[in-house]
């Protein structure tokens, strides 16, 4: 009954995600999925994720489109690969919604539960089971402000990057997959030890305390980044 009762709320979620939220944006049919282009919903016209329904934060804005149904999705939420017969079968991001309905796996069901249960765990749950975790300050895009937190890299999920807004927080403020990210140093400063993660136009900008502290995240996000799921003991820096 229970699989039955999931598979029902799939449909439905389903059924409302291909009808199209923005006027003038004719939404694909469901057997148009991946053989059309679809019309991107705009930007501006959300301010949280059109999944999840988790709000674009002042930490991370970064928004992306389901290359199927033209959504604008959070990270967690867009974090699958389906072949779009459109592009030449090529594989491009999509929600998980769309996963499903293209590649017919179901399983990453339990792979989504497992991020959002990580995110609602503790700030120090998490971090006594972490490969690296400490206090950064993340610029904005000005460049000018910066939003401080209590930054973390799970042991069981390797290659995420979970923010909280302090270290006894029961539940994280949001999370960046680190895979296929670039990792550049900065120049040094007066009392500024910077480095940014780039990949694909987008740059975010971190400032550690001290130098030797941003060579460790530099390293662990390298490793996430080239999908090390199961770093050396030696190359492991925990909680600093």
């Amino acid at each position: 009954q229970e699989a039955i009762d999931r598979k029902e709320k799939r449909s439905e979620t389903f059924k409302t995600a291909v009808q199209g939220l923005e006027v003038g944006t004719p939404a694909l049919k469901t057997e148009e999925l991946g053989r059309r282009a679809p019309q991107w919903v705009r930007d501006r016209l959300v301010t949280m994720c059109m999944r999840c329904r988790e709000p674009f934060s002042a930490i991370v804005r970064r928004r992306h489109h389901c290359r199927a149904c033209g959504y604008v999705v959070c990270a967690r939420c867009s974090g699958y690969k389906a072949e779009l017969q459109y592009d030449g079968n090529r594989l491009g991001r999509v929600c998980q919604q769309c996963y499903v309905f293209l590649t017919g796996h179901v399983v990453l069901e339990e792979q989504d539960r497992k991020h959002k249960g990580i995110l609602e765990k503790g700030a120090a749950e998490v971090s006594d089971r972490s490969l690296l975790c400490s206090s950064l300050q993340l610029l904005d895009r000005s460049g000018k402000g910066s939003v401080g937190g209590w930054f973390v890299i799970p042991q069981d999920d390797p290659l995420v990057l979970y923010i909280y807004a302090a270290p006894q927080d029961v539940r994280a403020h949001t999370s960046i997959p680190l895979l296929g990210y670039q990792v550049r140093d900065l120049p040094q400063g007066p009392c500024h030890h910077r480095f940014q993660l780039v990949q694909s136009g987008q740059v975010l900008t971190f400032v550690a305390d001290s130098e030797e502290l941003k060579q460790r995240w530099m390293r662990a996000m390298a490793r996430a980044a080239a999908g090390v799921m199961h770093p050396r003991e030696e190359d492991v820096d925990f909680c600093a």
